[in-house]
């Protein structure tokens, strides 16, 4: 009997069935200490067939051809280098919505979805004057975040910054995606800098900055640190540099009342209000947890 799946290409004896080849590489994918192993084989191979996850169990005696196998032995060839799979198929699923991903942005994460919720809590706040919010991104990446408060609450005004053009070109392309090419204005800038000081003022400004120490990113699981773009991870040496850019420039911007709501590491929520205290032009600080309950959302309030 066949030990792996490149036999079949010599039309070995091996029936290659999903379920059968589904069991092949998870075990495969844990030898190689892959995260996982699983749910990326199922991934991988739903991908290489062109159908739903579901449908794997669905159709789970099905064999599997020459060229289904050549196809998604390349994929299983990827991921077993820490390649996150979501880079090999090109979309990873935020906020119920499709975002295409590359190795130019950060792939979107259950706990940034606490930032979102953050967020809508205060776009459903009715606004004094009654006209449409103004909102902000900082760092928008691939998107996720400004086109699922879009896709939440369309009646607002969105604006979306990066200093990465890769990244501005994922991001507008999933707005596009999502329907909401219309609704979003993306921009190149650094973090502030290319915002206008006369400009009308913002209601909302919402950042998922880098965070992590410099130091930390070598202990990375390997799919982050070999993969994900050190630029939108890297905080410099205390993991702050961004945040402390963010806080100390983004009341200028705001109206009074206006909300700063930012993505931040778990044990940061000290550093993160001492920075908006040492300010002097916020209030109302509050901090919330993610659904692993580690501190993760960091609001404060203009004064």
């Amino acid at each position: 009997m066949t030990k792996n799946p490149r036999a079949a290409d010599a039309g070995a004896e091996t029936r290659w069935t999903i379920l059968k080849i589904l069991s092949w590489t998870a075990s495969y994918f844990k030898s190689r200490n892959v995260e996982a192993p699983r749910p990326s084989a199922e991934i991988l191979l739903a991908h290489a067939l062109g159908i739903e996850r579901i449908q794997l169990y669905v159709q789970y005696d099905r064999p599997l051809n020459k060229d289904e196998l050549a196809a998604f032995r390349n994929l299983v060839k990827r991921r077993a280098r820490f390649e996150p799979a979501a880079y090999i198929t090109g979309e990873k699923e935020f906020w119920s919505l499709p975002f295409a991903v590359t190795c130019d942005v950060l792939i979107p994460r259950p706990e940034t979805e606490c930032l979102v919720e953050a967020a809508l809590a205060f776009l459903k706040q009715d606004s004094p004057e009654g006209r449409p919010k103004r909102v902000l991104e900082l760092g928008a990446g691939s998107g996720a975040v400004i086109c699922a408060l879009a896709s939440e609450a369309g009646e607002h005004l969105y604006f979306a910054s990066d200093i990465s053009p890769g990244a501005l070109q994922i991001a507008s392309a999933n707005a596009k995606k999502n329907g909401l090419e219309h609704a979003i204005r993306f921009f190149a800038s650094n973090w502030l800098g290319a915002v206008k000081k006369n400009a009308p003022p913002f209601d909302l400004i919402v950042s998922n900055p880098p965070y992590i120490r410099a130091g930390e990113i070598a202990g990375l699981a390997s799919e982050i640190r070999l993969h994900e773009p050190r630029l939108s991870l890297d905080g410099s040496a205390d993991g702050l540099l961004c945040l402390r850019a963010i806080v100390e420039t983004a009341a200028e911007f705001l109206k009074p009342g206006g909300m700063l709501a930012l993505e931040t590491g778990f044990d940061q929520k000290n550093d993160v209000l001492d920075l908006a205290r040492s300010c002097g032009a916020y209030e109302n600080m509050v901090c919330s947890n993610d659904y692993s309950g580690l501190h993760r959302v960091a609001c404060m309030a203009r004064k």
